[in-house]
């Protein structure tokens, strides 16, 4: 895990964190309506500082997580795991920091509409088995 920065694209909200240089895409519904497509995201851990919080407004969009975004340009900032502090970040907030990123995984690949597929081999887990590996008291 490489500590790196990102910030939003007006630059109110900086975020430092370890991030991994793996990618992977979430297909849920949330994330496709939250952001308009997947979710290309990094795992930033539990250790992620933020500059300009007074700008980072949160939604709890499930009883286990809540996205994080800007209020002053609205992207996504971050999805966090309330029952463990764990970060999920988009990977567009660092990719151009982060050399070498790698898609190697795909979740909630159940809900991907028919429209799109990617061509990258990649490990597709359901909701279902997201669920059953990260749910509050698996250990994810």
């Amino acid at each position: 895990m490489a500590t790196t920065r990102g910030a939003c694209l007006c630059g109110s909200v900086e975020i430092e964190a370890s991030v991994s240089p793996t990618v992977g895409a979430c297909h849920c519904d949330i994330c496709r309506t939250w952001g308009g497509g997947p979710l290309f995201a990094l795992d930033g851990g539990d250790q992620v500082r933020l500059t300009g919080e007074d700008n980072v407004r949160t939604y709890p969009t499930t009883d286990w997580a809540e996205r994080g975004f800007c209020s002053q340009c609205r992207p996504p900032l971050s999805t966090r795991r309330t029952y463990t502090g764990r970060y999920i970040l988009p990977a567009g907030l660092f990719d151009r920091a982060v050399a070498d990123l790698v898609f190697d995984h795909q979740i909630f690949v159940d809900q991907r509409p028919r429209y799109y597929a990617f061509a990258n081999e990649t490990r597709e887990q359901t909701g279902a088995e997201v669920f059953a590996q990260f749910a509050p008291g698996a250990g994810g």
